[in-house]
């Protein structure tokens, strides 16, 4: 049962509100001012506070102020309740981190359908969604009841390229985030030496590009089309304006941007420290993860032999050379230049 409480110290006002709610099924406490709702708060860890603005001995926005600063209740959502006198202060009490405010009077629905959303925001973000663009476009479609991701795309100019063009090279300034409608994006790193090393591969329905647009920063890396490609372009102020519209969103790409740093580190960890076997084994993983639809057991992909040597960070000799001695084990299948993984079980314990 989510437990609400209710600070306010017009006692008519207390009593209706707790009674409404109390019939809602929610666990309600009360407390008659600002002081008193601070300790309740404190002790009860409620999942959600309703506080009028003017009280005696504690104003509102003085325990908005304590609740924030302490770590039990700092993300607690938190709605003022303020007269029709006191409208204009509101937007005080939002920049100090209110969620939302409603008016006095209120009518039962009005209060109801506040309290909800807010609820159903906090589970929102309880709820385990993977740290890619798919999570990201679950988490929008639950948080809004929108495909805004969809709607950031509809509509675009769509760039066509052809197998090995470049779509962007390291040092560019960027201006736009691109949205994969077609073919395959790999994006990689170039030493002194002219060796390729890839840090990211793409496929239809992601975005990507987005890194460096958050940081304001020149790119970092080349990305090419792997196959026939469509990319739908989206400028940078329509990006920058979905990162703005909710925290949900920035901490959401916030997860896809940590998930991005943990994948290359153990990218790296790999190139320095794995045998050859290993690190074709583990490019072969990477495209089966990345590219398999469906829940056929045999996963096929047509790669060109350059593109996965950089993919597993070895010379494109001891990658052929190793994925003959793969198909004599019968772990995959080659035919017509096309690779079919056929035990990616015994791919994935491959000994080091």
């Amino acid at each position: 049962m989510e437990k609400i409480i209710i600070i306010e110290d017009n006692e008519s006002i207390r009593e209706n509100t707790a009674d409404i709610l109390q019939m809602m099924n929610y666990k309600v406490f009360s407390a008659e001012n600002g002081k008193t709702g601070v300790e309740v708060a404190l002790d009860e860890n409620p999942d959600l506070i309703l506080c009028d603005i003017m009280m005696p001995v504690l104003d509102g926005y003085g325990v908005l102020h304590m609740l924030r600063k302490n770590a039990t209740t700092k993300n607690t959502p938190f709605i003022f309740l303020t007269a029709k006198s006191e409208r204009d202060d509101f937007r005080k009490g939002m920049e100090l981190g209110a969620d939302d405010y409603i008016t006095k009077p209120f009518s039962e629905t009005e209060l109801l359908k506040a309290i909800e959303c807010r609820l159903k925001k906090v589970n929102l973000l309880k709820e385990e969604f993977k740290h890619d663009v798919n999570g990201l476009h679950a988490l929008l479609h639950a948080h809004t009841g929108k495909n805004l991701l969809e709607e950031l795309v509809s509509g675009r100019n769509v760039n066509r390229y052809k197998k090995k063009q470049v779509i962007y090279s390291e040092g560019n300034r960027p201006a736009c985030l691109y949205y994969v409608q077609k073919g395959k994006v790999k994006m990689y790193k170039t030493n002194d030496f002219g060796k390729e090393l890839v840090v990211g591969l793409y496929k239809e329905h992601d975005f990507f590009g987005f890194v460096d647009l958050l940081e304001n920063i020149n790119y970092q890396e080349t990305a090419t089309a792997m196959e026939e490609t469509e990319l739908a372009i989206i400028p940078s102020e329509d990006f920058e304006s979905l990162i703005d519209s909710s925290h949900e969103v920035s901490r959401k790409f916030i997860q896809i941007l940590a998930k991005n740093i943990t994948d290359n580190e153990n990218k790296l960890l790999s190139l320095a420290y794995n045998s050859l076997r290993k690190k074709v084994a583990d490019a072969l993983i990477m495209l089966h993860e990345k590219y398999k639809t469906g829940n056929d057991e045999k996963f096929a992909i047509n790669i060109t032999r350059d593109n996965l040597a950089t993919i597993a960070g070895t010379a494109i000799e001891s990658l052929i050379r190793t994925l003959g001695d793969f198909k004599h084990e019968r772990l995959i299948d080659i035919k017509d230049g096309i690779i079919t993984i056929l035990n990616i079980k015994k791919l994935q314990n491959l000994l080091n």
